[in-house]
């Protein structure tokens, strides 16, 4: 890298990235901040509405699709002394990574960026706009798809009448909030794929070979994630396909620019 035409040393490198890393975590706190102050409103709103079949997504499906659901026959405790307090700890603290998470890639692509070479840069030019959009659909895909289809599921599943749902807090918001910012990171594939097929690592040839068995394992995961019914799981399962289907093409993008002898 470079610093007004001047190397930079290691420790030079060391001390910009962790002043990038110290931004980044003031964004962090500042976010997960105003998230704290909401606490209460955030967690009866977002999260517990999930329950009920008046949820944004349920009423959609019900209304447009006939497809309707019952609330969630569950009791919500908290069994541990600081149970409650480190859930909305942790609530917080993961709302600012995903909040903040447009700065934070911008400040790991600043680092990144100055060791590029310039057709390099032209190639991925936008990536932090591109990375950041689709990691937020993929956060709204969590929380408005599989995150309640999930709730709905496995809180309505009795293996047996006389066994009562009495979920956790913390086993109910670990659910939710880790479904929720993994269906972001999950939306990332195309750009992973992109930068792999500029690697080499991955080929268009790789990803079609092997398009059977990631479908299959798509359904297996819509199945166990939604309720057993046939549209829950396209629902979930069409996105993830054409994320895939998205990936080919970008990996075949790149092998048509790049062609290897």
């Amino acid at each position: 890298m470079m610093t007004d035409n001047k190397e930079m040393s290691f420790l030079d490198h060391l001390e910009e990235l962790r002043w990038r890393l110290v931004r980044s975590s003031v964004a962090i706190v500042a976010i997960a901040t105003v998230i704290w102050i909401f606490k209460s409103w955030i967690m009866e709103n977002l999260f517990m509405t999930m329950r009920k079949s008046s949820f944004y997504t349920f009423d959609f499906l019900c209304r447009t699709i006939n497809v309707c659901v019952e609330d969630v026959p569950v009791n919500m405790q908290s069994t541990e002394v600081v149970g409650q307090f480190s859930y909305a700890l942790m609530m917080s603290v993961v709302g600012g990574i995903i909040f903040a998470f447009p700065y934070i890639f911008w400040e790991i692509w600043g680092f990144v960026k100055p060791g590029l070479k310039k057709n390099e840069l032209k190639a991925v030019k936008g990536t932090v706009f591109f990375v950041s959009v689709l990691f937020f659909i993929g956060v709204l895909f969590g929380y408005f798809i599989v995150a309640p289809l999930s709730v709905q599921f496995f809180g309505s599943f009795q293996i047996a009448e006389g066994i009562q749902n009495n979920f956790t807090v913390s086993s109910y918001m670990s659910t939710v909030i880790s479904t929720i910012f993994f269906s972001g990171l999950l939306f990332l594939l195309p750009v992973l794929v992109y930068f792999f097929a500029k690697l080499g690592i991955v080929s268009s040839a790789f990803l079609k070979k092997y398009r059977k068995h990631a479908i299959v394992g798509v359904l297996i995961l819509s199945a166990l994630i939604t309720p057993p019914d046939l549209i829950s799981q396209i629902i979930v399962a069409i996105p993830i396909v054409l994320l895939y289907e998205i990936s080919i093409l970008l990996a075949r993008s790149v092998e048509k620019k790049e062609p290897r002898g």
